[in-house]
């Protein structure tokens, strides 16, 4: 998941270089999103931990 938030955040940065504030900020919101959801499953995973589950 944070790999696609990192692919949106590289779309983002060269729509913004190309002057397509649209496709830009979409895509950056898109980053967003990915980043929280996948800092949100990390620190779920983190606090479960490994165990097998009974």
């Amino acid at each position: 998941m944070l790999q696609w938030a990192l692919i949106f955040l590289v779309v983002a940065i060269i729509a913004g270089l190309l002057g397509l504030s649209g496709v830009a900020g979409a895509a950056t919101n898109i980053a967003w999103i990915l980043f929280l959801a996948g800092l949100v499953m990390a620190v779920i995973f983190f606090i479960r931990g490994r165990s097998p589950s009974p």
